[in-house]
This record gives structure tokens, C-alpha cells and sequence, in this order.
């Protein structure tokens, strides 16, 4: 996972509520063990028509949304099951944010796991981002998680929260696994002062 220090890229808003996984990702694309051309099958039922062919009315499919990196999403984006590979399709298609007023918890914690930041704000910056993108289908924002602000055109700076670990995560470009694996030095120190603890609980 490469590190998150800022991002900067293009919006392109989809305001609707309650987006669940199966509308990011539909169950057949479950089946797949291979991250590579999820990105397809992102809103594929909204992307495409009955017949393969892309539906022009639908947002991604506009020639102005074209290279767009952060998503707006309106609140309780990510709700429904668990599945991982709601994020995966998203990241894998090349948002590299999302950005709401509300995240379903378990797609959140999912998001978060895998580098595709979850940036939460308020009612009204939300309808404000969606109305720039009315306005300018070019419009960017500006994402510094070091300091947990998301700056708007115009210079307009709000702040997002994250978790302390996650974001020390993010920023380090490190999942679970390898926070863990940076502190084996303390885990073999520790083991060494308790080693009939250690035993014990064996």
C-alpha cells in the first residue's frame, strides 16, 4: 500500500443515499480472486445497459467525468453487506477518495484497510461539492490527511476525522499486518522479559 500524505484530482458527485455494495459491486463479480478488472464491474448495473453498451446518462460515463479521482457520494454510501469488494472496485476503476456526509461502518473500516481514504463532512459542504460539480465538471479538490482537511476551490479548508491508527497507517503506507510487523522488535523484546507468560498462555 503506497503511503497517503495528499491528493489532489478531479470530483465527480453521485448524490444519491443508501449506495449499497451490491450497487457499487454486483454478487457475480464475488466470485473473482484477482483485485485486476474490478474496476469494470463498478455500478455495472448503472454503467451499462441491458446489452453491454455504456448507459450515456450515467455520471462516470460522461466524457466530463473522465480521469475523475474522488467520488462525492451522498450519505450512507457503502451500506448493505460486507463485502471487500465494494472498495476494491473503486479503488481498482481509480478513486482514490470518497468523500460523504455519512459511510456505512463496515465499508468504512474496509476502505481504510486498503488506502482508499473515507472523508466524512457535513450536509452542507456535501451540497456545496455537488453544486461546484454542476457548475464545473473540472472542478478539484485537495485532500491533506496529515492535517485532516479537505480544501475547496476558492481556498475554503474543512475538517474530516479519522482514528489516530488509521491514519498512521495511511500515512506510513502500512495495512494491519504490517504495523504489526514494525514492532516485532518490542513484540521479541517483550517475549524475552516474559517468557514464563509466554509459555503459560501457549
Amino acid at each position: 500500500m503506497d503511503p497517503i500524505t495528499n491528493i489532489t484530482g478531479k470530483v465527480v458527485a453521485l448524490p444519491l443515499e443508501n449506495i449499497d455494495t451490491d450497487q457499487i459491486i454486483p454478487a457475480k463479480w464475488l466470485k473473482v480472486t484477482d483485485k485486476s478488472g474490478l474496476g469494470d464491474g463498478l455500478f455495472e448495473t448503472w454503467r451499462y445497459n441491458a446489452d453491454g453498451s455504456p448507459n450515456p446518462d450515467f455520471v462516470l460515463n460522461k466524457p466530463e467525468a473522465q480521469g475523475a479521482s474522488i467520488l462525492v457520494a451522498g450519505k450512507n454510501f457503502g451500506s448493505g453487506s460486507s463485502r471487500e469488494h465494494a472498495p476494491w472496485s473503486l479503488q481498482a476503476y481509480g478513486f482514490k477518495a470518497v468523500i460523504a456526509p455519512a459511510f456505512a461502518d463496515i465499508f468504512r473500516g474496509n476502505s481504510l484497510k486498503i488506502g482508499l481514504l473515507p472523508v466524512i463532512v457535513d450536509e452542507e459542504t456535501f451540497h456545496q461539492l455537488v453544486s461546484l460539480c454542476e457548475e464545473d465538471p473540472t472542478t478539484e479538490v485537495s485532500i491533506d490527511l496529515a492535517q485532516q482537511s479537505l480544501s475547496l476551490p476558492g481556498g475554503q479548508q474543512v475538517s474530516f476525522p479519522i482514528d489516530g491508527f488509521s491514519k498512521h497507517c495511511l500515512l506510513n503506507g502500512v495495512d494491519q499486518l504490517g504495523f504489526i510487523m514494525q514492532q516485532e522488535s518490542d513484540i521479541v523484546a517483550y517475549e524475552a522479559r516474559n517468557p514464563v507468560l509466554i509459555n503459560t498462555q501457549a
